[in-house]
């Protein structure tokens, strides 16, 4: 007779505890009632220990020094760095003169033809106008200087993130080393990149071709790699059993197969080298950038909208075709069929030809229109009329100091006043608790970095403003993308809002912000939230439109109302896109903030100004490190445990 054995029975976890971040959050309790006493025995100040702080300044300066000195006889100067200077520089040139030949009848004729190409008539006509407009503008010859240095960096920043792809495509071992790589250089700000090919380069075009470059390779790099590794294994494996080599494979099969992540890498490119050209200007990239900043340092804004205005025309054009390069048809099915590129060359030498011999070759100085006069007495007005003393709302200035009087000051006072180790520990537990002790463990690494760098309040006065701006930003974004979400009306009026606003340059959203606001703490934060809101918009509403339509009719079945199913069913099912948005909010937030430091910002943003404009290269460094650290424990502590799934962090 068959004897049947009972099992013991087991022992649970309380049933709170069976959550997963329930129980990180008791634990995290646990260690905090041990470890809080003991370090609040001995660090009970919010400074950072000196002891825990390393002098930089010392063994930077005298890099510093060491570099001038033999930038012009050390060897790997002469016939390494400069020959990649001497290179940049003849391909600007060479870009740059090729452009005045063409005239501005010839490289307006040149833009229509290629977006004719590409989407047809009605990109070709708005593309066309766009550079008309530059003309108008009496910015032609500076606008003529930022595509020169465009063309040669996007081209630098393709091939170098093309190989990069390649390689990561086709290897998993340089796609594990390289994605780490990637993941960092994509939530640093653009002004990072400023300082160490300044000092090795020195002020000029190559540091500003060289720093774009670095900035807009890695959106190239992850694309190709990601095209590659996602092309159609079945299409492989059938061209594989036909006996083709590996090289045939990746020319006839991958190449073609990830053509469109291609073409959005170009994209992206494109744009990232736009807002880098545009940035590098403080460091002498000349153009339209330089414009910008002359006249935002003399708080001209006439002449700062003057010049902004073609940076966006550029930034939407330049989006537009390649945004239709990439969803376009096959070459047989485009304008001029296979023959059009034929048509675009011989056209554009035509016009240029033309516009040469009756003397047309330079924008006519009588088809200028000159409005930053009116412009700056608009601004006077405002300044008059609504910087303050508006009857019951206040003014533009009074908002300013009210934001930073009563949001900016106190956030900046309470993050300086808690003790070091404090803020250490709240990092930690906000990335253990959305991520893995390898997110934490790198947030708090990140976040120490700072006071051993001896920027520990300069750090979380930024922090403060990043912050403040990003709550400001989430709360407007995610009430914006609700509603654009539940009506097809609102997405469609904001739609070319937001395509406008998402192509901008961080830089040009300092002028209307400097007419408005003046200078300050506040202004920067204000032009983050402005630019950051587009992505959280974007983000939030895809999230909430993609929730599966089968749970929302399950609830309306129910008798669930039209809040109950937001509240119950949409945001729940969209929460990995929330927390995206939240963690690109972050991160575009502090982009701008950083370049704050040019309008008052203060804090890293200033140090990173200071360090360019008097020199310093000692002080910039160790603020672009701190801004670095900044990013990069803000992006571990707000990225969603499902991206880095996805990621396969």
């Amino acid at each position: 007779m068959a004897t049947v054995t009972a099992n013991p029975p087991r022992i649970g976890l309380p049933g709170l505890l069976k959550n997963r971040v329930l129980g990180k959050l008791v634990l995290l309790a646990v260690v905090a009632a041990v470890l809080v006493p003991l370090a609040n025995a001995r660090w009970a100040s919010g400074s950072w220990p000196h002891a825990l702080t390393v002098d930089l300044s010392k063994p930077l300066g005298s890099a510093s020094d060491w570099i001038i000195d033999n930038r012009d006889s050390h060897p790997l100067f002469l016939y390494f760095f400069g020959y990649i200077s001497n290179a940049v520089v003849v391909s600007v040139r060479a870009v740059y003169l090729l452009l005045l030949a063409a005239g501005w009848a010839g490289v307006s004729a040149a833009a229509g033809l290629v977006a004719w190409r590409v989407a047809g008539v009605r990109l070709a006509l708005g593309t066309a106008a766009a550079f008309l407009a530059c003309g108008l503008l009496g910015m032609w010859v500076p606008t003529m200087q930022t595509l020169a240095l465009m063309v040669v960096a996007v081209l630098f920043s393709v091939v170098l993130g093309a190989l990069l792809g390649l390689a990561a495509g086709l290897s998993d071992r340089v796609f594990r080393a390289l994605r780490p790589v990637l993941d960092t250089m994509q939530v640093l700000p653009a002004f990072a990149y400023l300082l160490p090919v300044v000092l090795v380069f020195g002020i000029g075009v190559p540091a500003a071709v060289l720093a774009t470059v670095v900035y807009a390779a890695p959106p190239m790099a992850r694309l190709t790699a990601l095209g590659l590794r996602g092309a159609d294994k079945e299409v492989l494996e059938a061209v594989e059993s036909l006996g083709t080599t590996a090289r045939q494979r990746l020319v006839t099969a991958r190449l073609p197969l990830a053509r469109k992540e291609l073409l959005l890498g170009l994209n992206q490119t494109i744009m990232m080298a736009l807002s880098m050209a545009v940035i590098a200007s403080v460091i002498g990239a000349g153009g339209l950038g330089d414009r910008v900043y002359q006249a935002l340092a003399s708080v001209d804004v006439g002449a700062a909208l003057t010049a902004g205005i073609p940076i966006v025309l550029l930034a939407v054009v330049l989006d537009r075709v390649t945004g239709a390069a990439g969803a376009g048809q096959d070459a047989a099915e485009r304008p001029g069929g296979r023959a059009g590129w034929a048509y675009v060359v011989g056209a554009t030498v035509v016009v240029a030809v033309a516009a040469r011999l009756l003397g047309r070759q330079e924008w006519p100085s009588t088809w200028t229109v000159h409005f930053a006069q009116p412009v700056n007495h608009a601004v006077d007005w405002m300044t008059d009329h609504l910087y303050s003393g508006v009857p019951v709302v206040g003014g533009t200035a009074d908002w300013a100091a009210h934001f930073t009087t009563w949001i900016l000051d106190p956030m900046r006072s309470g993050l300086q006043w808690l003790p070091w180790w404090s803020v250490l520990l709240i990092v930690a537990a906000l990335a253990w608790v959305i991520g893995t002790w390898r997110t934490a463990l790198t947030a708090v690494l990140a976040m120490a970095a700072t006071g051993v760098l001896g920027v520990w309040k300069p750090s979380l006065d930024t922090l403060s403003q990043v912050l403040a701006a990003v709550a400001v930003t989430l709360v407007i974004g995610f009430a914006t993308g609700i509603a654009a979400a539940r009506s097809d009306r609102v997405e469609r009026l904001l739609r070319p809002v937001l395509d406008v606003f998402q192509t901008m340059p961080q830089f040009v959203y300092l002028i209307p912000v400097v007419a408005l606001f003046g200078v300050g703490r506040a202004p920067a934060a204000v032009a983050a939230i402005v630019y950051a809101l587009p992505a959280v918009v974007r983000i939030t509403t895809q999230g909430l439109r993609q929730v599966d339509p089968a749970a929302l009719e399950s609830a309306r079945s129910l008798g669930a109302s039209s809040t109950q199913q937001l509240r119950q069913v949409q945001l729940p099912l969209a929460r990995p896109a929330l927390l995206l948005a939240v963690n690109q909010g972050v991160v575009l937030v502090l982009a701008v903030v950083i370049i704050g430091g040019l309008v008052g910002g203060g804090a890293l943003g200033y140090d990173v100004v200071f360090g360019l404009a008097q020199g310093d290269l000692a002080t910039g460094l160790v603020a672009g490190a701190a801004i670095v650290c900044l990013g990069l424990m803000l992006d571990r502590v707000t990225q969603p445990t499902e991206r880095r799934a996805k990621k396969g962090a």
